[in-house]
């Protein structure tokens, strides 16, 4: 059997990038899918699997309505909750001399709030169906050792690993799982565009030699989702081929 056979899991931010990829996993080992993205959820779920085991939905992760909305399409679609993703996410990168209020607020809301206010969700709702869940929180190398340029980012992203711990402390009882990931130098559409000597920069401090692939992530994510995580709670796990050890 499958490791997500008959489970349904919920991903935010997944109509491109990391979360396409995690929604891709979750599919292939037999989940039901509900993305949700501020664009493109509907498209994202067709080019999954049409519209039989995957469904998207336009979700603002900073609102309280928008995330329960999409927790209660899920139960609608698939008749519950198993798996939570908070992997919505934005940059505003930027030194502290240059960084505005707006730019910090903006990614602490959809990193911290929209992780909060997701984990909230979905912790209630398998809470009450009574069979537990997974709940996996999308944190970053940036949360351990913070970047220049990033004190916004690297706050929120330190800030879900404790608003992790916590969580699981809380709901623990109910048989809810809550870890979290902290992927480093990934290959994405938004790494690609660094320059040569940057890249060249992070590479060296990467003791495997390369940069990771967003399956990757993705396959760490379906860990924690499914029942070879089963005692495993409020942990991070670092997914950077060794970077910032």
């Amino acid at each position: 059997m499958a490791l997500l056979e008959r489970r349904t899991a919920v991903i935010t931010g997944a109509a491109q990038g990391l979360g396409f990829a995690i929604a891709q996993a979750c599919l292939a080992e037999g989940a039901n899918v509900v993305i949700g993205d501020l664009d493109g959820a509907a498209a994202a779920a067709a080019r999954l699997a049409g519209e039989d085991r995957a469904v998207g939905l336009a979700c603002d992760v900073t609102s309280e309505a928008d995330v329960d909305r999409l927790l209660a399409a899920a139960v609608a679609a698939f008749g519950g909750v198993d798996v939570m993703v908070n992997n919505a996410g934005i940059t505003r990168d930027k030194t502290m001399r240059k960084m505005t209020l707006d730019d910090f607020g903006a990614v602490i809301d959809v990193h911290l709030r929209g992780t909060w206010l997701g984990t909230r969700a979905a912790a209630s709702v398998m809470r009450e169906q009574g069979r537990g869940g997974s709940i996996v929180n999308m944190s970053s190398i940036s949360g351990k050792v913070g970047n220049p340029g990033q004190t916004n980012y690297s706050a929120a992203k330190a800030g879900i690993v404790g608003l992790t711990k916590a969580a699981a402390k809380e709901v623990g009882f109910a048989g809810v799982r809550v870890n979290a990931l902290q992927p480093g130098i990934i290959e994405t559409a938004m790494t690609r565009k660094l320059s040569d000597e940057v890249r060249a920069s992070r590479l060296a401090d990467v003791p495997l030699g390369r940069f990771g692939r967003p399956e990757e992530v993705a396959q760490a994510a379906v860990f924690l989702a499914s029942d070879m995580s089963s005692y495993l709670t409020g942990v991070t796990i670092e997914i950077a081929g060794g970077r910032n050890l």
